[in-house]
């Protein structure tokens, strides 16, 4: 079948976007996001709003100077470029562009640096961070050069003296995990494009064609993709480059959709699958407010291959439901799903650090009463090690990852804990030997909450998701340890047995968060409507249309402020 991918976040900001999206508006002072311009009970020759969304689908582009794209239109259309030159608005007509970046060299060296006050492996957690860190007053931003990471506002703390002086007061307070990331840059990319022989360097420009229909072939990861819409590269905040698709959300859907379940999924499935997906990516237009645009392309956000592999089966769920959403007291849900849950579904607070939502709880993914969580709560390790002895019975009984056991050496765990420390800078980076894993708290749901990992120079503490960041072993948080000994006489005593290594003895594929994709398989199979498959996984959820009525999302950390909008933000 088609791939499933295990989404780790399928996400506006206290201050405006320089580019709105159409039929938004954002209370600036309560960070509400709603739609305006809607009547309260749209008629039936409405047509549902689609409004052009900010689509990262190259990010990060000039990191290598050989990175290259070729972007082309449709046969018999031709691309119009515009850009300016100086304060002049330039347009030209080509039938090929090529994007490129030249690497420059600098006159003097430049010192590229910014104060790290924490690393992520997903947007939930690092969002959350940030919002510990404005409460302690210091004001911050939300960055992805690789990994998520919350930093010290770059305007705020704009000079060499503020930035060491906010460190040493950070650590002199406790805050071990920040850290300051400064790099010696002695030439920087710059983007150009050539087009009909010329090539013109340009930091900025956009792309458009008659049929709104670009094909974007990449060199960076082999790919050669048709997308609808428009196109616009834009510098960011690392130094390199994005190339942003500028989508209408129902044309967005098309690349997205097919690739996140299958098409030999349930009709009833694809449909539940687009109306999370239309939901999930107007709730999170936040997320990399940093970069001038809206949402990733990739499983940071939803997979999204433009109009590539679109296809009638999908088409036909996304018309079905077309401007349909999931909300919870007319609030646009945190629609996370992932492909396979192990059995029961993960509460949000399981997985991330963060306010709670309501109807992210834990599920018993079977509709046979397979196990009785109330009574048999999985934080008794007992109880969970019988859980996930259980094969049968569940939705996704027949997928090969419901069930596994993947062994990893002390070898194989020491570089991995290697490579995530010096990822933060963390002294015990330079250990030499792992002496011990050890499950030290799980959630009533079966999630492991904190790993201790014993180290020679001391023990480091992974919590949550972050547990997966640092280790390749676990296909998820809902595992067990098993040791693993070398070779010894039958009469040796345990203490004395050399451990080579663990294996990690669990189920599940991603964080199990929301709809499992491969229980919903089972679901639709049965019969169920899509209404349905939702209202299993989401509970005291409502499937209505986009209207005037919906917030799409609301900032925890300013709930006691009041709802009522004070800006409104048109786009065109």
């Amino acid at each position: 079948m088609s791939r499933l991918v295990s989404v780790s976040s399928p996400h506006l900001t206290l201050s405006p976007p320089k580019r709105t999206v159409g039929w938004l508006y954002v209370s600036v002072s309560t960070c509400i996001v709603c739609w305006v311009g809607l009547s309260a009970k749209p008629s039936m020759a409405q047509s549902p709003p689609n409004p052009v969304l900010d689509i990262g689908i190259v990010q990060r582009f000039g990191t290598e100077a050989e990175h290259e794209l070729i972007l082309e239109p449709l046969t018999g259309d031709r691309l119009t470029v515009q850009f300016k030159t100086g304060n002049q608005e330039q347009t030209l007509t080509t039938t090929r562009l090529k994007v490129e970046v030249v690497m420059q060299p600098l006159d003097e060296p430049f010192v590229d640096e910014r104060v790290v006050l924490s690393t992520h492996r997903s947007f939930e957690s690092a969002e959350d961070s940030a919002n510990q860190w404005r409460s302690r007053g210091i004001e911050v931003e939300l960055a992805q050069p690789r990994q998520w990471q919350v930093w010290a506002k770059r305007d705020v703390y704009h000079s060499p003296l503020l930035r060491r002086l906010l460190l040493q007061n950070l650590q002199a307070n406790g805050a071990t995990v920040a850290f300051l990331d400064s790099q010696v840059k002695t030439q920087v990319p710059a983007a150009a494009f050539t087009a009909d022989g010329f090539r013109y360097h340009r930091d900025e420009f956009e792309i458009q064609s008659a049929n709104s229909r670009i094909r974007v072939n990449s060199n960076l990861d082999n790919t050669n993709r048709l997308y609808g819409g428009d196109m616009r590269l834009q510098p960011n905040a690392y130094g390199t480059y994005t190339l942003v698709n500028e989508v209408p959300l129902e044309t967005y859907l098309r690349g997205v959709v097919p690739h996140e379940i299958g098409l030999s999924a349930p009709p009833t499935t694809i449909e539940a699958q687009a109306i999370l997906a239309r939901t999930y990516v107007l709730r999170n237009l936040r997320r990399f407010e940093i970069d001038d645009y809206q949402l990733c392309a990739d499983t940071q956000c939803q997979v999204y291959w433009g109009l590539s592999g679109a296809d009638p089966i999908s088409d036909r769920a996304i018309t079905a439901t077309q401007g349909l959403v999931l909300t919870y007291q007319n609030e646009l849900v945190d629609a996370l799903y992932s492909s396979t849950t192990g059995g029961i579904t993960a509460p949000f607070e399981d997985v991330w650090n963060g306010s709670d939502r309501p109807y992210l709880q834990a599920v018993i993914d079977s509709v046979q009463g397979s196990w009785d969580l109330p009574n048999n709560r999985l934080d008794n390790e007992a109880n969970f090690r019988r859980f996930i002895s259980l094969e049968r019975g569940f939705n996704e009984e027949t997928w090969e990852l419901f069930r596994w056991r993947e062994e990893q050496s002390l070898a194989q765990i020491s570089n991995d804990m290697r490579e995530y420390l010096r990822s933060k800078q963390n002294p015990l980076a330079s250990f030499t030997q792992i002496k011990n894993l050890q499950v030290t708290e799980r959630s009533p749901a079966g999630r492991v909450q904190r790993l201790l990992v014993d180290t020679d120079l001391g023990s480091i503490e992974l919590e949550k998701d972050e547990i997966l960041r640092a280790l390749w072993g676990p296909n998820s948080t809902l595992f067990y340890l098993d040791p693993m000994y070398e070779p010894a006489a039958a009469n040796t005593p345990p203490e004395n047995r050399q451990l080579r290594g663990y294996a990690f003895v669990g189920g599940g594929f991603g964080h199990g968060v929301g709809m499992s994709q491969t229980g919903a398989y089972n679901l639709g199979r049965l019969g169920w409507s899509s209404d349905r498959i939702l209202g299993f996984y989401y509970l005291n959820t409502t499937v209505q249309p986009l209207s005037d009525r919906l917030v799409f999302w609301r900032d925890p950390a300013e709930s006691s402020v009041s709802q009522q909008p004070t800006e409104a933000i048109v786009g065109d």
